[in-house]
C-alpha cells in the first residue's frame, strides 16, 4: 500500500512539473513571438541622423511640402538611426523597408517607416543584409547598407546599396565592384 502510494505522489509530481513547464514554455513563446515575428528574414540598424524636430519625417514620395511643426509646437532638437529590415511574403519573396527611429531618454521611438519600392517591386528573395560596417553607433550623418537578393531562386544572389547622404537623400541601386 505504501509502495502505491509512493508512486501515485510521484506521479503526481512528475506530470505537476511537466504542466508547469509546458505553461512557462507556451508563456516564453508567446513573449518572444511579440518581439520580433517570424517573417522578419534580416535586419541591420545602423546610420545616423538628426534634425531640429523641424524636418519631415524620411519618405520615399513626400506627401507635403509643409513644416511639420505649428506655431504652438516648440520644435525639439532630434536625434537617432535608420533600421533596414526584410520581411518574408507568403510566396516566399521579400519586401524591404527603412525605418527612422529617434533615440530619447525615454527609449528608442519609430519616426517613419519607408518600403524600398526599387527592391520590393524586383520580387527579390533576400539572402542578407549589411551595415557598412559592425563597429556600432556612428556619429556621422547618415547611412549605407548593403542587401544581396536574388531575383531567381536559382541565381547567385546581387548587391544593392542603400545610401541616405547627410542631407537625408536616399539613394537605392545596384551595386558595382
Amino acid at each position: 500500500m505504501m509502495a502505491m502510494r509512493q508512486a501515485f505522489v510521484a506521479t503526481l509530481i512528475v506530470a505537476s512539473f511537466t504542466a508547469a513547464g509546458s505553461a512557462v514554455a507556451v508563456r516564453a513563446q508567446a513573449v518572444h513571438d511579440d518581439i520580433l515575428p517570424p517573417s522578419i528574414l534580416f535586419a541591420t540598424s545602423t546610420g545616423y541622423w538628426e534634425d531640429d524636430g523641424n524636418s519631415l519625417a524620411v519618405e520615399r514620395a513626400p506627401t507635403t511640402t509643409q513644416s511639420v511643426s505649428t506655431e504652438d509646437a516648440k520644435p525639439q532638437q532630434r536625434h537617432g538611426y535608420y533600421k533596414l529590415f526584410a520581411v518574408r511574403q507568403p510566396d516566399k519573396t521579400s519586401k524591404v523597408y527603412l525605418q527612422q527611429i529617434a533615440q530619447s531618454d525615454i527609449g528608442p521611438a519609430i519616426v517613419s517607416t519607408a518600403e524600398l519600392q526599387e527592391i520590393s517591386d524586383l520580387k527579390p528573395y533576400v539572402t542578407d543584409i549589411r551595415p557598412e560596417n559592425s563597429s556600432g553607433f556612428i556619429k556621422e550623418p547618415g547611412f549605407f547598407a548593403t542587401i544581396y537578393l536574388k531575383t531567381d531562386p536559382a541565381a547567385e544572389p546581387d548587391g544593392w546599396t542603400v545610401l541616405i547622404d547627410e542631407f537625408g537623400d536616399i539613394t537605392v541601386e545596384k551595386a558595382t565592384n
